[in-house]
């Protein structure tokens, strides 16, 4: 057990330093020998649990994968609406790449160039969802006359993927404020009357960012 522990842990540090060497150097230019040394373990103990750097980046991009299917995950019993649901999971999302140097460097590996066999495009997944949510909304009768779940997807897609973008270089792009002024524009234009009302720019009041 307690061997096990120990290599749990190491496995861990090894995946967070990747993340590091990876926002910060990109997958081509990151070598093993950063990430071990970041890590505080041998190369040895690195390649007993990585067989190379692609199965390394994998299992970074796992990782930040597991983190973006809490935050856009199926609806909760009881809990607010579609459009209310987006809202909090952009925000959230928000936080956790602030926060989360795993989650900052999966969406980056993600989407490196060329494409690696196997690879986790996290954009993609956040479209995929965001894309869903907006549908629910659209049979629910929350989008404004006139706007499909289509064209609302085209808008919020661009606009959260590309604050993602911002903010790897900017980290004031993930501040809250940005995210209240984008909502506070977009949805007198996105949500039907009898809804925008009820609607919080800000977030949901202790709405969970998902696990740190």
């Amino acid at each position: 057990m307690v061997k096990q522990e120990r290599a749990l842990r190491t496995r861990q540090a090894l995946v967070r330093a990747a993340a590091e060497v990876f926002a910060q150097d990109g997958f081509a230019m990151a070598s093993l020998g950063s990430i071990s040394r970041k890590a505080g373990v041998s190369s040895g103990a690195l390649h007993f649990h990585f067989e190379n750097k692609r199965v390394l980046a994998r299992a970074v991009e796992d990782e930040a994968a597991a983190a973006v299917r809490v935050i856009a995950g199926p609806a909760p019993a009881g809990g607010p609406g579609p459009l209310q649901r987006l809202i909090d999971a952009t925000h959230a999302l928000a936080a956790r790449l602030d926060r989360d140097v795993v989650v900052r460097a999966g969406f980056e590996l993600g989407c490196g160039l060329p494409r690696r066999s196997g690879a986790v495009d996290l954009r993609r997944q956040w479209q995929a969802w965001v894309e869903e949510v907006l549908r629910e909304a659209e049979r629910e009768g929350a989008l404004a006359e006139g706007v499909s779940a289509a064209d609302a997807s085209v808008a919020v897609v661009a606009a959260t993927v590309g604050f993602e973008v911002l903010g790897a270089g900017d980290r004031a792009w993930a501040a809250p404020a940005v995210l209240v002024r984008f909502w506070g524009l977009l949805l007198p234009r996105l949500a039907a009357a009898g809804t925008l009302g009820r609607l919080l720019p800000g977030g949901s009041p202790g709405a969970a960012p998902g696990p740190s």
